[in-house]
């Protein structure tokens, strides 16, 4: 399995991003986790989103979940030819969703697990790779999930880490200033899970787990 889990982007590490995918080549971006905002804000995130990957030497494509809903053979055939995914922020819950619609969520569960697809993601990109998404409403409001997707709330990640992760920790981008308290919460808990701040990434492949940046 190769994962590569940040806060923000490449976290100061887009060394490692390259070195677990190969050599920069196509990429998926799967952008659905700001399917809750206004569509200029969206496609305008999203041009943002290219610039980084094609200074790295990648050629980057929107793959949108919301094509293939109710679709996932044809989701399955859109990632033909590429190497690696890349998944943006935003609300990690309505990701969730609609990778849960599109079928996306098994199809790249499969794949991830047989080593035939890199993941990569930060922020809700990161968050959704967990087990569980509980502590994640303290930043990301699931009340978005319904106007925007049409389904409910799911709660449940895709399970590719063992624990859950809480990015942004002394961030801007932490609006709700809500990091370390959900993390306190989530270990008084018992829940495994790991902080971030945006200069980190967690690198899972052959030889293990491993936090970049201290």
């Amino acid at each position: 399995m190769k994962l590569f889990l940040s806060s923000y982007r490449f976290g100061g590490h887009s060394d490692a991003f390259v070195q677990l995918t190969g050599p920069p080549s196509d990429l998926a971006v799967i952008a659905n986790a700001s399917d809750a905002w206004p569509g200029e804000a969206r496609d305008s995130s999203l041009r943002s989103e290219f610039g980084p990957l094609r200074a790295l030497g990648y050629r980057p494509a929107e793959v949108d979940l919301r094509e293939y809903a109710g679709r996932p053979a044809a989701f399955e055939r859109a990632l033909e030819g590429f190497g690696a995914v890349w998944v943006r922020g935003g609300n990690t819950f309505v990701l969730r969703a609609q990778l849960a619609r599109s079928g996306a969520d098994k199809i790249l569960i499969e794949r991830v697990r047989g080593n035939s697809i890199a993941y990569g993601g930060y922020s809700a990109g990161a968050c959704v790779a967990a087990p569980s998404l509980i502590g994640v409403e303290d930043a990301d409001d699931p009340g978005e999930v319904r106007p925007a997707t049409g389904i409910d709330t799911l709660w449940d990640g895709l399970n590719l880490v063992d624990f859950s992760i809480v990015p942004h920790l002394n961030s801007v981008l932490d609006e709700n200033d809500s990091g370390w308290a959900t993390l306190q919460r989530l270990r008084r808990d018992g829940v495994d899970c790991h902080g971030l701040t945006d200069e980190q990434a967690i690198v899972v492949d052959d030889s293990g787990t491993r936090i970049l940046g201290g």
